[in-house]
């Protein structure tokens, strides 16, 4: 194989550098732009992407929830409505005052996040209880000027996401909301995915800039570091009060709205990338891979014409099993060549055909995630279907047992802090619940709180690792991105 296109740097030796090298050289992402944080998704990851969001996109519409799409440029003044929003996202924002060389009326921003234009317009549809509840969705990009530093897929400058908006009549139908958008994100990240989380409710400093509750799915990474997924929030009346969002209930009485936000990106690209990858390069479940299969042709000069007409008849009968399959029957490139090629994209499954596997109406199947081979007969393709099962199982399986390796408890500070050295992962520590002590936790340790764990009360183990009273939740503490 050629140099280029190996990965030179093991996993567990140089983790960020072995990230890099896979998201580059797997051609998932293109770097050399001219801005940094605005990467070019090529057509290998952006299929990913594709498929992720088909997956979701069918969930959501089963729940009601319509695609639409709202303005890249809004009015920084709408930010400026609601405080706490404002502050929350203002320095991350990128504004517009010009417009060729006339300078704008009004200050602009591009997007980095739509809650303020969104109920602006709720504003305008929503005026009887008749209307509610009111679900959206949008398929777009958001430019978020990050300032630390950029990783592409995970954090960069610009992004693609989904962000989903509903408004309700109650706080209850509200919550009803988060609770179905939390059990599709379950869904998408362990199903499809193979990425296990775990759902934390967000600490009042660290929840969305205008939300009451924020949940959040945090995964831990290889290197122990953790990366937050989706987010899904039960936003307060602010928004609805800044811009006006009222309807008449069935009383005849005017009241305001509750409203949900939630969201995902490509960033769960990155983090399937992260998680299931290895020395040789990506490790792609084979619900999120372009091509399941690929089919390697082993051809000699003698015999070429007849392994690739069986390849090509092969290739035509896997797909007919609604397999993603592609025939990889380029001359230029030795088969051994295109083993490795493929193992660095991921692909789950590769099928090799060549003279002796026609004369014994076989065909030999090789798993990417642990290179077992089969050798299956001819007339049981079928087998395949279960072997691509099998490996979307086993690879969240084995994240799932990375996951519980990395949850520690502490009671002091002193071992909390060996624990995120040494182990990573999450530190489960005990809190009194005040701002002030995960102030204080959040820098003794130079970790964050992450939160407590959303749905389960867990049984304390002890006073406040911080100011020795009687604790009232147990927290999760990481490191992250």
């Amino acid at each position: 194989m050629a140099e280029e296109l190996g990965i030179t740097v093991k996993k567990d030796e140089d983790f960020s550098e072995w990230y890099l090298e896979v998201v580059r050289k797997g051609e998932f992402v293109d770097q050399r732009t001219p801005l940094k944080g605005f990467d070019v998704l090529r057509p290998w990851g952006y299929r990913c992407w594709e498929l992720l969001q088909q997956r979701i996109d069918e969930l959501f519409k089963e729940n009601g929830v319509e695609n639409t799409y709202f303005p890249m440029l809004i009015p920084v003044s709408f930010f400026e409505k609601e405080a706490e929003h404002f502050e929350g996202f203002n320095p991350e924002l990128v504004k517009v005052t010009k417009a060729g060389d006339k300078e704008l009326e009004e200050e602009l921003a591009i997007r980095t996040t739509s809650e303020t234009i969104i109920y602006h317009m709720f504003s305008k549809w929503i005026r009887s209880y008749r209307d509610l509840p009111m679900k959206v969705n949008q398929w777009v990009n958001i430019v978020r000027w990050e300032t630390k530093m950029t990783k592409p897929l995970v954090r960069p400058r610009e992004f693609l996401w989904q962000e989903g908006h509903t408004a309700h009549a109650t706080k209850e139908d509200a919550l009803k909301q988060v609770e179905k958008i939390k059990e599709i994100y379950r869904k998408i990240h362990e199903e499809f995915l193979g990425l296990p989380v775990m759902i934390l409710k967000r600490t009042d400093l660290d929840k969305f800039a205008g939300a009451e509750m924020s949940l959040a799915f945090d995964m831990v990474m290889p290197d122990g570091k953790i990366v937050q997924g989706a987010t899904d929030h039960l936003l307060n009346q602010m928004f609805p009060k800044a811009f006006g969002v009222q309807f008449e209930d069935k009383d005849g009485k005017k009241k305001y709205v509750w409203t949900t936000s939630w969201g995902l990106s490509e960033r769960e690209v990155g983090c399937v990338i992260m998680m299931h990858g290895d020395d040789e390069g990506a490790v792609l479940p084979p619900l999120i891979a372009p091509y399941q299969v690929v089919i390697i042709p082993i051809v000699f000069e003698n015999e070429k014409e007849k392994v690739l007409k069986e390849a090509r008849k092969l290739e035509k009968d896997i797909k007919r099993l609604g397999i993603r399959v592609h025939l990889d029957d380029r001359d230029e490139y030795t088969p051994g060549f295109k083993f490795n090629e493929w193992e660095l994209k991921g692909v789950p499954l590769r099928v090799e055909i060549g003279p002796k596997d026609i004369e014994k109406n076989q065909i030999v199947a090789v798993k990417r995630n642990d290179g077992k081979k089969f050798g299956i007969k001819r007339n049981e393709l079928k087998e395949l279907v279960s072997i691509l099962n099998s490996i979307q199982k086993e690879l969240f399986e084995a994240a799932k047992k990375h996951l519980k390796g990395r949850i520690n408890d502490a009671k002091t500070l002193e071992e909390a802090s060996k624990l995120l050295k040494e182990k990573g992962g999450f530190v489960r520590v005990n809190w009194c619940g005040s701002q002030k002590c995960e102030e204080k936790i959040n820098e003794e340790l130079t970790a964050e709180v992450r939160g407590t764990l959303y749905g389960k009360q867990e049984k304390i183990f002890g006073p406040c690792i911080y100011c020795g009273k009687n604790a009232k939740e147990v927290a999760y503490v990481a490191k992250a991105y």
